[in-house]
């Protein structure tokens, strides 16, 4: 019998500042964030090795983008992932913003 799989979730933990992906019960990935002056900047994602290959990337990007952009924030795609992502995607264009120094900088002083 083949195994039963859910559909993967997506939701945002506002404490760690990330969206978590969880598939099967188990967490798969994440898209790291900071909120500032009205934009949503995405400067980190990863996906779990056991989990690559799947597209599960695309799904977690693509409904924190959706979110970002019902919350009323713009997204600035600092994360070379989420950047390609919105070259092949463009539903979001009209609230993306280009990434400057500023935004670098900002992202530098929250990471390091």
């Amino acid at each position: 019998m083949p195994e039963e799989r859910t559909e993967p979730t997506v939701t945002r933990s506002t404490e760690r500042t990330q969206y978590e992906l969880t598939v099967d019960g188990e967490r798969a990935g994440l898209a790291a964030y900071i909120d500032r002056d009205g934009q949503r900047i995405f400067h980190h994602t990863e996906i779990g090795e056991n989990f690559g290959g799947r597209g599960l990337g695309s799904t977690l990007i693509g409904r924190a983008l959706a979110d970002t952009r019902a919350a009323g924030l713009r997204i600035v795609a600092v994360c070379p992932f989420v950047a390609k992502y919105l070259e092949k995607h463009h539903e979001v264009d009209d609230v993306v913003d280009p990434v400057t120094d500023e935004v670098r900088a900002a992202v530098r002083e929250q990471v390091g």
